[in-house]
């Protein structure tokens, strides 16, 4: 990781500083399970390097992103845990981004589970 922000949580679990259920790993992406899951499964898929948001994110990073979201979501549907997901990212403050780290919700869904979302 070149960039990194001391007081970043995502960091933390980056650096090994702080605990997490790692479920993907790459050279620049980590996927872990969400401390405060929506259903069971939903994982977060986090760049190694600090950036704020996807807008910050090299284009060049953009396949690698999009590969870890898709063997995250397969891996989701292959273990029953949805029949689909949800996948999102929020960008800033006001669309409800908490933690300064670029990190996509993958967030496995099932006919009638109720979960509601924008579409």
């Amino acid at each position: 990781m070149t960039k990194k922000d001391s007081d970043c949580i995502f960091c933390k679990i980056i650096n090994k500083k702080v605990k997490s259920e790692i479920v993907y790993d790459d050279d620049n992406f980590l996927g872990i399970l969400d401390a405060n899951p929506r259903v069971e499964g939903h994982t977060l898929v986090m760049s190694k390097t600090h950036y704020k948001t996807m807008l910050d994110l090299p284009s060049s990073l953009g396949t690698e992103l999009l590969d870890a979201i898709k063997k995250v979501s397969l891996d989701l549907i292959n273990q029953g845990k949805g029949e689909g997901v949800n996948v999102l990212s929020n960008v800033g403050k006001s669309s409800g981004q908490v933690i300064s780290h670029i990190h996509i919700h993958i967030i496995p869904r099932k006919n009638g589970d109720g979960l509601m979302v924008i579409s």
